[in-house]
């Protein structure tokens, strides 16, 4: 038995010094998104991905929500290109459109779509041209986080479907409608940019130029018509102040973040009266992306990891069912992944094709930046 004993004692030592001396393939990926993003890499995603790939460990860093976060990344690759390091310590990076376009043209991404199989399910437009830059090849939509308004139906029994009508539904019902602006989250800048686009009717410019500073000469007069409007409205504190009045019935009508909604929903933060509705002509969301960067040091398994999470069943079980995103890839391959009471409460108010005739873009960066300098001079 001690003989017995010892020799199984010897089997143990050889296997843990033989684990010990195999090395695991490092994935760094970096995050620019909320916490909640961070777990579900982290937590989530990146353990059923080591089960597939044993030899790999997925290591991930948030770098902090919204284009700061990007922008962190961005730098981050910026300074190892510069310093000509042959090998990045960025394997995957999750980004914005604005850190897209700006690593796009900074030559910081690498072309890798065409390699894995998931990219024939891409219909976004965004994933082609991302505020005005050409990116096609270089990223695949994590998710779509679309704006929409949010509103009491028995309040408001027939809402205004359009800014237009938006507009004179203020006038007859002042501050009864509410939205953050323009510092106080992107929901106000998305409910803003659809303001331009419809009133101005210069979309298609705004969001793929080129730029030029004669297309702003409406501008004065489009944000002095908003200045009236925020006359009779509830500036709110953030995204999160606007689903608050909503649920208190301080205000009866605002713009908010469809995921973030049905989140609430789900948590019973809400009162399950609350529906939803895209105005015409359209209002902007916005995708995060996955990229590779240039100098990835694993770029075979940064592209197998990309595909894995773009794959229907990953999109369905995570992005859909426990995120409550719009999925990032063509909604008609992920259905049949989803059960249907879940399909049928994300896309109750907002079809698939009205997400797709109404779901906008943001404008390219020149015009954005200048959107909301403009905002601050003529609208508040």
């Amino acid at each position: 038995m001690r003989r017995w004993r010892m020799a199984a004692a010897l089997v143990l030592m050889l296997a843990v010094a033989g684990g010990a001396g195999a090395q695991r393939i490092v994935l760094n990926l970096n995050n620019a998104g909320d916490q909640n993003m961070v777990d579900f890499f982290q937590n989530e995603i990146a353990p059923e991905f080591e089960k597939l790939y044993p030899e790999v460990e997925v290591r991930v860093v948030g770098t902090g929500p919204g284009p700061a976060g990007s922008q962190r990344i961005i730098e981050k690759l910026r300074a190892q290109q510069r310093a000509g390091r042959a090998q990045w310590d960025v394997d995957v990076a999750v980004v914005h459109e604005l850190g897209a376009a700006w690593a796009v043209q900074e030559g910081l991404f690498q072309r890798y779509t065409d390699d894995i199989a998931t990219s024939a399910y891409v219909v976004m437009p965004a994933a082609r041209k991302s505020l005005g830059v050409d990116v096609e090849g270089y990223v695949m939509p994590m998710f779509l986080s679309q704006t929409a308004i949010a509103y009491h139906p028995e309040r408001v029994p027939d809402p205004p479907r359009s800014y237009a009508e938006l507009v004179e539904w203020v006038q007859r019902n002042p501050r009864r409608f509410g939205y953050n602006g323009i510092q106080g989250g992107a929901s106000g800048i998305a409910f803003t940019a659809g303001w331009l686009y419809w009133y101005t009717g210069d979309y298609d410019v705004l969001v793929n130029g080129p730029f030029s500073e004669d297309v702003m000469a409406k501008w004065p007069e489009a944000f002095a018509a908003l200045r009236d409007f925020n006359r009779n409205v509830i500036i709110t504190a953030g995204n999160a102040g606007t689903l608050d009045m909503l649920n208190r019935g301080e205000i009866v009508m605002g713009p908010v973040w469809v995921d973030m909604f049905y989140t609430w929903m789900a948590e019973g933060r809400l009162d399950p009266k609350l529906r939803l509705f895209i105005l015409e002509p359209g209002m902007p969301g916005q995708p995060m992306f996955y990229a590779i960067p240039a100098g990835a040091a694993q770029p075979e398994y940064a592209r197998k990891f990309v595909e894995f999470a773009t794959s229907p069943e990953v999109q369905a079980k995570y992005i859909v069912e426990r995120f409550n995103w719009y999925p990032g890839i063509d909604p008609n391959v992920v259905r049949p992944q989803v059960p249907d009471e879940v399909w049928q409460t994300l896309f109750k108010d907002i079809s698939p094709e009205e997400l797709n005739r109404l779901g906008q873009v943001f404008p390219l960066t020149e015009y954005y930046e200048a959107m909301l300098e403009t905002y601050e001079r003529y609208a508040r």
